[in-house]
């Protein structure tokens, strides 16, 4: 009795993760089928370009603004249609030096303003719709305290906007100013990469809800005033308002060729804060949108089920865990299902042929930049703990605090941050407890299937210890400084 129903469970959750494998293959023959279809940016005269205002939300970033600001006063735009809004709720020093290079700036013609928040209220997306009644332009371009666009790029994406009165936003590609950095840089360029490069370019020219990602993209002013505006019930304001304005009929244009560089977290503990706030934000978007989606007449039922199952992809680290804690009970009872496994392994090959074709797409030393890929898979697995425990937040209703990512660390010596800025030091976080506790949990499986004999279940355990301890083992060096 026990054993069928612990191969039934473990069928339906390896099933759960094949589907994601599905995915994968869908979107690389997708990306295939689309490969060649591209857009050219039409060329539009100074005197016809819009208004546009660029808008950049910063929350205490004392080493990155003045390069943020000295960015977006150095795009090329025509000066007399283009303003720039510091959107500013910091609570630090950072108010001060924004404040003092605005001010300069304004001495010299330039049209910024720093508009500075008391409170938080609503976090990013409290800011930036507080800003919108000073905003003059119809065209809104968002920057992140860690982006720096390149002087181009009002001019690749502005014009866009002239071709289709249903444009109703333009995203671009983020690039990455430390992408080597350390193997942890390394392997979050890979990931996002896959992301923009397969993932973005499939969702904008297969329609499948391709969506805005909080920074370089360029939204209609009346269409995000259409959709709804910035609301603050969910902590990926980006993908609430994209799904939203989707919704509503409005088309999105993903430009693979227009590249925001931008820094990468260089600690561990700040990047589990913002994959956490990303998996809470998706599955929040996941319970508001499902039915609204699935009701669209508009969309395509594979453009609903993409976009559905796309907002629950983080739900593979809940499910890689309930596998991890399967495998010692299947041992024990000696429940065998290898034939099965190799089945399901094969599928999920989907989701990492996209990291390889990504990097074989965009870069000609593609086989150099995949040596940071080990150093990705462990870190993917390594993650699932601080994931989890994001979407089951969701599940208990606890309050979502948007948590920043600190910025401009990356050449900054680790002892005199925390002697100067004890306050953008992250806390200990007990979610290494677990990741502890899964590593060690890995290491018993592991044992168990040796003795067992059972060698073809060791690539679970193996793979669970080795992504667990790695970042447990980043998180404590780091605790301790």
């Amino acid at each position: 009795m026990i054993e069928n129903l612990l191969a039934g469970i473990y069928i339906l959750v390896v099933a759960g993760l094949a589907l994601y494998g599905l995915v994968g293959l869908l979107t690389l023959w997708l990306y295939w089928r689309h490969r060649h279809e591209d857009f050219i940016c039409p060329v539009v005269a100074d005197a016809d370009l819009p208004l546009v205002t660029v808008q950049l939300p910063i929350y205490n970033e004392r080493f990155v603004v003045g390069r943020l600001i000295e960015t977006a006063v150095a795009l090329d735009y025509p000066p007399d249609k283009l303003q720039i809004q510091v959107v500013d709720d910091s609570t630090d020093d950072t108010t001060e030096i924004a404040r003092a290079l605005v001010v300069d700036y304004q001495a010299r013609g330039v049209n910024i303003q720093l508009l500075h928040r008391q409170n938080r209220q609503g976090y990013k997306a409290g800011a930036l719709a507080a800003s919108l009644d000073g905003a003059t332009g119809e065209y809104l371009a968002i920057f992140d305290a860690d982006f720096q666009p390149k002087p181009d790029f009002l001019r690749s994406t502005i014009p866009h906007f002239n071709v289709e009165d249903d444009l109703g936003m333009i995203q671009a590609r983020w690039g990455h100013l430390n992408a080597d950095a350390t193997a942890l840089t390394g392997a979050q360029a890979i990931a996002l990469d896959k992301h923009f490069a397969m993932e973005q370019t499939v969702r904008h020219r297969a329609q499948l809800f391709p969506k805005f990602n909080g920074a370089a993209g360029v939204w209609r002013r009346r269409c995000l005033e259409d959709a709804g505006g910035w609301q603050a019930d969910t902590v990926c304001e980006d993908l609430c308002l994209s799904t939203r304005a989707i919704l509503r009929g409005w088309q999105f244009r993903f430009l693979n060729d227009v590249i925001a560089p931008a820094e990468l977290p260089t600690s561990i503990m700040a990047y589990k804060n913002q994959q956490a706030r990303w998996a809470k934000g998706s599955i929040q978007c996941l319970l508001k949108f499902t039915p609204e989606i699935m009701r669209d007449r508009q969309q395509s039922l594979l453009a609903r089920l993409y976009a559905v199952i796309s907002m629950s992809g983080y739900a593979t680290h809940f499910l890689l865990i309930l596998l991890l804690l399967l495998q010692i009970p299947m041992l024990w009872f000696d429940v065998h299902l290898t034939g099965f496994m190799l089945i399901f392994t094969l599928i999920g090959v989907g989701q990492p042929l996209l990291f390889v074709v990504a990097q074989q797409v965009l870069y000609n030393d593609w086989i150099y930049r995949l040596r940071h890929f080990p150093t990705l898979l462990l870190v993917a697995v390594g993650m699932a703990a601080s994931n989890s425990r994001a979407m089951l937040e969701v599940g208990y209703g606890r309050s979502h605090v948007f948590v920043r990512t600190p910025k401009g660390f990356a050449n900054r010596q680790k002892t005199k941050q925390k002697r100067q800025l004890p306050f953008y030091r992250l806390p200990f976080d007990r979610i290494l407890l677990f990741e502890l506790f899964f590593a060690l949990y890995a290491a018993v499986g592991l044992i168990l299937a040796v003795w067992r004999g059972n060698f073809g279940s060791l690539f679970l355990p193996v793979i669970c210890l080795l992504g667990f301890g790695y970042v447990a083992y980043l998180g404590l060096r780091e605790w301790r400084g």
